[in-house]
């Protein structure tokens, strides 16, 4: 008997959904979202290929290639590499206006899937990890930090990385999916018991999809291994090994390509640049304001410079 038949029910239906007599392509690292992804699809749909980005010794290039063949799915790498990393960066940076630098580099696998897909379609696993607690950084006995971090990580999703994907996939004419995102998903997740979902050691984390991924009758997905898709495609890696070959920073690498297009005006003599670090979530609520206001990020700081040195300090802040 299943033990989480609603949600098997819940998540084959999203696919069948979106992929019926489709032609579907699948951004597949070769891990288990992905990859049941990708199996439900190709009960569906006109046809399924999986697309890999990584460098050609990535681990979720051998991963990709391997389960797409137990599969029987055509498979395609999506190559990175320090030859074209750099106009890949610029690539994507004109297809979203995206500057932060760990969105850039979180989002450009999904990115060069858009890219080179020829499918109309594409799937993406996002939202698996945060509704079901896949990342290392959840597993914690602090009943405080674990709901913060569940928070955190779908605010971050919903606000920053979702707006970021749909906006790249518009730029290449094709209509993505987020299957585990779909509401009724959502709510076969939220009716299991809460003790299922939390993981309390690295190994235990999404121990209900991988039950579920089995009952559905894909037992070869059920155990993948997988990396964060940054890491996993070697692309954090590429940019940091870029970056030291510039003699600068990670950030001050991509901040570079981003001001190389005109699309900030730190370059010119009369004016200081300031590199800011600030959390994505607080940038887009940021940004809701500022755009209201008719006002950009570089006019609200330098107010606040203003005001700081009009007062002497920061008391204000505290008001």
């Amino acid at each position: 008997m299943a033990e989480y038949p609603e949600l098997g029910r819940a998540i084959e239906e999203s696919v069948r959904k979106c992929c019926t007599n489709k032609e579907v392509g699948v951004a597949f690292s070769g891990g288990m979202d992905s990859g049941l992804l990708a199996a439900l699809a190709s009960k569906y749909a006109r046809s399924v290929t999986c697309y890999t980005c990584g460098t050609d010794d990535a681990f979720d290039i051998a991963a990709g290639k391997e389960l797409a063949e137990k599969l029987g799915l055509p498979w395609v790498q999506c190559r990175i590499s320090e030859e074209n990393i750099e106009s890949t960066i610029r690539e994507m940076i004109i297809a979203s206006k995206v500057s932060d630098p760990f969105t850039i580099t979180y989002d450009l696998q999904l990115f060069t899937v858009c890219r080179e897909a020829k499918e109309p379609v594409i799937l993406s696993g996002q939202g698996s990890d945060e509704l079901l607690n896949g990342t290392n950084s959840i597993v914690t006995d602090d009943d405080a930090e674990y709901e913060r971090l569940r928070e955190w990580g779908m605010e971050r999703l919903m606000k920053v990385s979702v707006p970021c994907e749909t906006t790249i996939a518009r730029y290449y004419k094709k209509k993505l999916f987020y299957p585990y995102l779909d509401q009724a998903v959502i709510d076969a997740v939220d009716a299991l018991d809460a003790d299922l979902i939390r993981p309390k050691t690295v190994d235990e984390r999404k121990a209900v999809l991988r039950q579920t991924a089995t009952e559905l009758g894909f037992p070869v997905i059920s155990n993948r291994v997988k990396k964060a898709s940054q890491y996993g495609s070697n692309t954090t890696e590429l940019i940091r090994k870029m970056a030291r070959k510039k003699g600068v920073r990670y950030n001050r690498y991509i901040s570079n390509i981003y001001e190389s297009l005109g699309l900030r005006n730190a370059n010119r003599l009369r004016d200081a640049a300031v590199d800011v670090r600030m959390d994505p979530i607080l940038l887009y609520d940021a940004d809701q304001i500022l755009e209201k206001e008719g006002l950009t990020h570089s006019e609200a700081l330098t107010a606040l410079y203003k005001k700081m040195l009009k007062e002497g300090n920061l008391d204000f802040l505290n008001e």
